[in-house]
């Protein structure tokens, strides 16, 4: 009974399982629509590629002058900022010590050529002239002492006493000359070349001190100047009457050591303005590429907006392309042209750094 009828059966299903799941297989799966459509050209035949928003002066990276401890930060994400202004400080009170260190310094060698440019002071003169008057009396009294020996027998002194006697006439007449040379020393008053050591001495001292100062403001960071201008003389000056910066990124915090050494920049400003884009042109379509080819970008998740380009420059060194977008497609060891638009955003809301996708008319 259960090999006539059950083990038939059973045959029976299984072979009809095996084929409705083959037949299953063979199905093609539905299609799956991305959650958000790709970009689509308007154009029959274009130039594509991968576009990122940038300001007009592309990403300023603002990095210290010197190392150090970072003291205080000035900024913050998004705040507007105009050349000049100060972005962060680092700690700065060695260089303040060194500072007052050398202005004292600078104070005394002032105060020594003063000293040396004044005139002779009045109170000096009866001083040096008390001297003169010392000296002849010391003369006088040497000269009498030497008279009075020559007078007397020679047998009554020695020869050694009237040599002493002799020679104290002589050392007075020395010393008088002496008192009457630092008399008219001090009427002359100082030296023309110890006032010109006195005088490089205090330009040494300033320089010091100046050499400090820069060194102590380059501690603290300021905007940069975008734009210049020649004046009435043609020396260029900064020309930032409208010019302002947005505060991209900062990437420091008080009490952090800081240097130049990283990769990661300490301050990222962008220029407030005009946006423009970098568009990233493969190598092999680059023949195909003219500047006044008009073209649209359309950010990425949001395919149903375009926004008119107009073209800028051209960077002409082509490099390695850098920025991605992770199509299975997508050569990785390709080289591209950047390109760079002006993108009318008309009043719509663009971040720096986000991608948008560079269509260019290519027809011909």
């Amino acid at each position: 009974m259960l090999t006539r009828y059950v083990l038939p059966f059973v045959a029976v299903c299984t072979l009809v399982f095996a084929i409705t799941q083959m037949l299953k297989a063979q199905h093609k799966p539905p299609e799956v629509s991305p959650p958000i459509e790709p970009g689509k050209s308007p154009y029959v035949r274009q130039l594509a590629g991968a576009g990122i928003i940038e300001p007009e002066t592309e990403n300023i990276a603002i990095g210290a002058q010197l190392p150090g401890v970072v003291e205080r930060v000035y900024i913050k994400v998004g705040q507007i900022v105009r050349p000049g202004d100060s972005l962060f400080q680092l700690d700065e009170r060695q260089l303040r010590a060194e500072l007052r260190a050398r202005q004292a310094l600078m104070q005394s060698a002032e105060a020594s050529l003063a000293k040396l440019e004044s005139p002779p002071r009045v109170e000096e003169r009866p001083v040096n002239e008390a001297k003169v008057l010392e000296s002849e009396v010391a003369l006088r009294d040497a000269t009498l002492q030497y008279d009075r020996v020559k007078r007397l027998n020679t047998t009554a002194i020695s020869e050694d006493e009237q040599t002493k006697k002799y020679m104290a006439v002589e050392l007075g007449k020395a010393q008088l000359q002496k008192a009457k040379a630092d008399f008219k020393l001090w009427e002359a008053g100082a030296w023309k070349q110890d006032r010109l050591i006195a005088q490089a001495a205090v330009e040494q001292a300033q320089s010091q001190v100046n050499q400090t100062s820069t060194e102590l403001s380059r501690l603290t960071t300021q905007a940069p100047h975008a734009r210049w201008k020649l004046d009435s003389s043609g020396v260029e000056v900064p020309d930032d009457s409208n010019v302002q910066f947005k505060v991209l990124q900062v990437n420091i915090r008080p009490g952090e050591y800081i240097n130049n050494m990283g990769a990661t920049p300490h301050v990222v400003l962008g220029y407030v303005g005009q946006l423009h884009v970098r568009a990233d042109l493969d190598e092999n379509d680059i023949s195909r590429f003219r500047p006044d080819l008009p073209g649209v970008a359309k950010p990425r998740g949001n395919p149903n907006i375009e926004y008119p380009l107009t073209f800028v420059r051209i960077e002409p060194y082509v490099i390695p392309k850098r920025s991605l977008t992770g199509a299975n497609t997508e050569r990785v060891d390709t080289r591209v042209l950047q390109v760079i638009y002006s993108i009318n955003t008309k009043g719509d809301m663009l971040y720096i750094g986000q991608q948008v996708d560079v269509f260019i008319n290519a027809q011909e």
